[in-house]
């Protein structure tokens, strides 16, 4: 059986670097960037964040025929993610909006969607190369 090749062969820690490591990281903001990107981690919310950062804004009812999906369960949705402070939200009238909370969420969201597309791009490609050495 081949040994990974993506893992070191010896142990060598850097204890400076790890000390600085430690210092710096706060335990409960990496919690809480872990409970953010878990929310992120459903593709009905990411559609919404999606939808919202395209539109910038979005009444519930939209949003609920976006996802083909119960106003109810949009509004679960939205909920959670004002929760997250992701989005935020204005009534006018009858009617509820959500909007993202803040550019850094547009930002989350448009750098998650460049980067897919570069995934998938190489692994089109890495797909061709394997396809012409067979």
């Amino acid at each position: 059986m081949a040994k990974p090749n993506d893992i070191c062969e010896v142990t060598c820690v850097d204890e400076e670097k790890v000390a600085r490591l430690h210092v710096s990281i706060d335990n409960r903001r990496v919690e809480r960037m872990a409970v953010m990107f878990k929310g992120l981690a459903d593709k009905n919310r990411m559609k919404i964040l999606l939808a919202l950062a395209a539109e910038e804004e979005l009444c519930v009812c939209d949003a609920s025929n976006l996802l083909d999906a119960s106003i109810a369960s949009t509004s679960h949705h939205l909920r959670y993610l004002r929760k997250l402070g992701l989005v935020k939200y204005r009534k006018e009238g009858k009617l509820v909006y959500y909007s993202l909370d803040d550019s850094h969420v547009e930002d989350i969201v448009t750098l998650a969607s460049h980067h897919q597309q570069e995934v998938s791009v190489r692994e089109t490609e890495e797909q061709a190369v394997e396809a012409d050495g067979q």
